[in-house]
């Protein structure tokens, strides 16, 4: 996957920023899988754009790193490597354990921690596992934003979307979302306990375990 530049993103400033904003909650959302090609005349009917409008969109993305152009193939969605997926798991590990430990419990992204895991946890008990997957995203992305740097959440959307396609390749995603449901509601209860810095320590294990089980899993896929 090619190298990123991350850039900070404010209030977007054009419908091409609005729009590549929308495809990119897409990928996190698991609307879109790693490898599916994008129709151009599908697409923009669906966001309701021009096509030379999409076609600034995918070249934003593809510069990201989402998404991918090959001559007469058209443009498709990047397939993650595993290389990839050590990656994330290690700048996840640095910005989300650091952004725990420092915060103040009372920070108004605790709300969003919240209402992540009360999702969660509603869509656990319907099966609803890809609910259970990008509620599980908003949790951490609220745990960036417990950092209040606009930089790291740009970053963090980029990762989440990445990462959200490694899931998409795994056949079993009740194995790959349900422990995490109580996790992260252990997660919220020590922090919102002041007890930040053990919080970012089980964090950090958290992680440890997801990327080993999301490795094992993937390495099966590709093999």
């Amino acid at each position: 996957m090619p190298s990123r530049h991350f850039t900070t993103r404010t209030t977007a400033t054009s419908l091409t920023d609005t729009v590549a904003n929308t495809v990119r909650q897409m990928l996190i959302q698991g609307e879109l899988r790693a490898g599916q090609r994008l129709s151009e005349a599908a697409l923009s009917q669906q966001l309701d754009i021009s096509r030379n409008t999409l076609r600034e969109v995918f070249r934003i993305l593809i510069k990201e790193g989402l998404l991918h152009h090959e001559p007469n193939r058209g443009v498709s969605v990047v397939v993650p490597s595993i290389a990839d997926i050590i990656d994330i798991y290690r700048v996840r590990r640095l910005i989300e354990c650091q952004s725990l430990e420092k915060a103040w419990p009372l920070h108004p992204a605790h709300k969003r921690m919240r209402d992540a895991v009360a999702s969660a946890q509603q869509a656990r008990d319907t099966k609803d596992w890809r609910s259970v997957g990008s509620a599980n995203m908003a949790f951490h992305a609220a745990i960036v934003g417990l950092s209040d740097s606009e930089r790291l959440s740009a970053m963090f959307e980029d990762l989440a979307a990445e990462l959200r396609l490694a899931f998409g390749m795994l056949d079993d995603p009740e194995y790959l979302h349900a422990p995490y449901v109580d996790l992260n509601a252990r997660l919220l209860q020590m922090f919102m306990e002041g007890q930040t810095a053990a919080a970012a320590r089980e964090l950090e294990t958290y992680l440890v375990q997801s990327e080993r089980m999301v490795l094992a899993v993937y390495a099966r896929q590709m093999s």
